[in-house]
């Protein structure tokens, strides 16, 4: 029969009540500092009840063995403390692990993307790869690379061009500019001009029309487009000019310095920043001064001071200056050349000029940007002349000059059917170039021939300006004298223009137009009513294509043969 065991205070294997426990609570007969002999004792079985098992409705007992002995009873406190800890794992045995296993697996996912991922080097081929893989691999490697030529020869993809930017449907007009007080006058705008930043566009107003308009005032006019508040109708420098202005063209690196023509013969330079005293040089009123209005006029560079620049001055008594600037405002000049008839090339038939006259008179002029000598004037006469600037034969000439005249012609090109009121030599080809002229037809020549690559039929009417695009090589822009702007692209029509602008409503000339080299999206070009609208060209006129160059040098070697 099982026996409990009465709870008594735990105290030291040393103590009185262990040793009472020991002697069956008889004093031993040595006394009492001396233990009695150790007897067997049959005790009591200790028993913890579980909860655990009281809620699954088992109960067991646990039997102890009755020949405990003295040793086990002495380390009660030990196995106890053993039993409790049993019990204690019987009842949490059975908790499920499970889920916390699986949290702790998508908690290292999370880890492993928000780690510095461990280095290629670290992680073996071995790990990845297997022999399925590689039989696979192996297997199609032939056909991969088969398959592979052919794509690299095909040209199926040929003029694709990846372009993740949005493209613009249409050419917008983002200003339109004048000047009331020039406008009131009836002044045109005879010439339009950005400076070296692209920021700043300049016009010049005069008149192209007939009459003398050489007493009247005119003025040259600058808008800041990058000025917060700009007022279309208030430039931001106004300069007041004694004369017609015809033409004028911002310095290469000075963005305030602009060169200007007028209808007196005079070259003059301003500073546009210092409104207040604006005249920098001027030529004055001299021998060496134009007789005839000045129609264009071209920064160039010296030739030993390629940071300094002079000014290059073409006009219709047939003489071609250069003008560098000098003490007491004035411009001094430097060379000089004479076009005369008798001295020019007769490669090509010409017509006669009325008798007496010698000059040939100049209305435009483009540089080669391959030869800085290199240059092409258009003529009243209709024919462009292929020049130099290291010409060394002298002019027949009686014009008076300080410096000997020089004959710059070296080649003369097929006629228009009037004058040539601009030229523009080709920024991406050496020998091409346009000219429009009043017979309403673009040319497009090579230097290498007289004749003609392609003759386009435009308007009815003069045109008045052609440039070159400084971004496309097969895109140009004319300015017509039935109000329009047409842009031209010879990558898709070589006959008609690929947009046509409506610049004035009331079919008034357009005068000129340039290209912003700086931001080539931007088209300045102004018109008889005295207003300049700058336009915004679509992304396809200002991105060029993959085989644009080439289609370039193709139709170059074409006009060669």
């Amino acid at each position: 029969m099982a026996t409990r065991a009465q709870p008594a205070p735990f105290r030291r294997a040393g103590s009185a009540g262990a040793e009472a426990l020991a002697t069956g609570g008889a004093a031993s007969a040595g006394g009492p500092g001396r233990p009695g002999p150790l007897q067997d004792e049959t005790l009591g079985v200790a028993s913890v009840p579980s909860q655990w098992r009281g809620v699954q409705g088992i109960r067991r007992e646990t039997m102890v063995d009755t020949g405990m002995s003295w040793k086990l009873l002495k380390n009660m406190d030990v196995w106890l403390l053993a039993v409790l800890a049993k019990l204690k794992s019987c009842q949490t045995a059975s908790i499920a692990t499970a889920e916390a296993s699986v949290q702790t697996r998508k908690h290292a996912d999370a880890e492993v993307q928000t780690e510095v991922p461990a280095p290629v080097s670290a992680r073996t081929v071995a790990q990845h790869d297997s022999p399925r893989l590689a039989a696979f691999l192996r297997r199609v490697e032939a056909m991969v690379i088969r398959e592979l030529n052919k794509n690299w020869q095909s040209h199926a993809f040929d003029g694709f061009e990846v372009n993740w930017t949005e493209k613009q449907p249409t050419v917008m007009c983002l200003h339109t500019l004048g000047y009331p007080a020039a406008q009131g006058q009836g002044l045109h705008v005879t010439s339009v001009s950005w400076n070296t930043t692209g920021s700043v566009v300049a016009c010049a107003y005069g008149r192209l029309d007939d009459g003398d308009w050489s007493t009247l005032k005119s003025f040259v006019c600058a808008w800041n487009l990058d000025r917060r508040g700009l007022n279309p109708q208030q430039p931001s420098a106004v300069v007041e000019v004694p004369s017609a202005v015809m033409c004028l063209a911002f310095h290469p690196t000075q963005p305030s310095h602009v060169a200007g023509g007028l209808y007196s013969g005079e070259v003059l330079v301003w500073d546009v920043s210092h409104p207040e005293d604006p005249l920098l040089w001027r030529t004055g009123l001299t021998d060496d001064t134009h007789t005839d209005p000045v129609y264009q006029v071209v920064w160039l560079p010296e030739p030993r001071h390629s940071h300094r620049f002079q000014v290059l001055s073409v006009a219709t008594d047939g003489k071609v200056l250069l003008w560098q600037g000098g003490g007491a405002g004035q411009l001094q000049l430097t060379e000089g050349f004479a076009l005369v008839v008798q001295q020019l090339p007769r490669n090509t038939k010409l017509k006669k000029p009325p008798r007496g006259e010698t000059e040939v008179g100049a209305t435009a002029v483009a540089f080669s940007g391959f030869d800085p000598s290199l240059f092409v004037l258009g003529t009243e006469g209709g024919f462009p002349l292929k020049c130099s600037l290291a010409a060394e034969e002298a002019a027949l000439t009686r014009m008076p000059s300080s410096v000997p005249l020089r004959a710059p012609a070296r080649f003369t090109f097929s006629p228009h059917g009037g004058p040539i009121y601009s030229v523009s030599c080709s920024p991406f080809h050496r020998n091409l170039f346009l000219s429009a002229g009043t017979d309403g037809h673009i040319h497009l020549y090579s230097m290498l021939q007289a004749q003609p690559l392609a003759s386009l039929q435009l308007s009815h009417k003069y045109l008045f300006a052609v440039r070159w695009s400084p971004v496309r090589p097969l895109v140009f822009a004319a300015a017509s004298g039935e109000g329009d702007v047409q842009l031209f692209d010879l990558q898709k029509s070589s006959q008609k223009p690929t947009v046509s602008i409506k610049q004035t409503q009331d079919d008034s000339p357009v005068y000129c137009l340039e290209f912003n080299r700086q931001q080539t999206q931007l088209l300045a070009a102004g018109d008889a009513k005295g207003t300049v609208k700058v336009w915004q060209l679509s992304t396809e006129f200002t991105e060029q294509g993959p085989r644009e160059t080439e289609d370039l040098e193709q139709l170059a070697a074409e006009v060669a043969t």
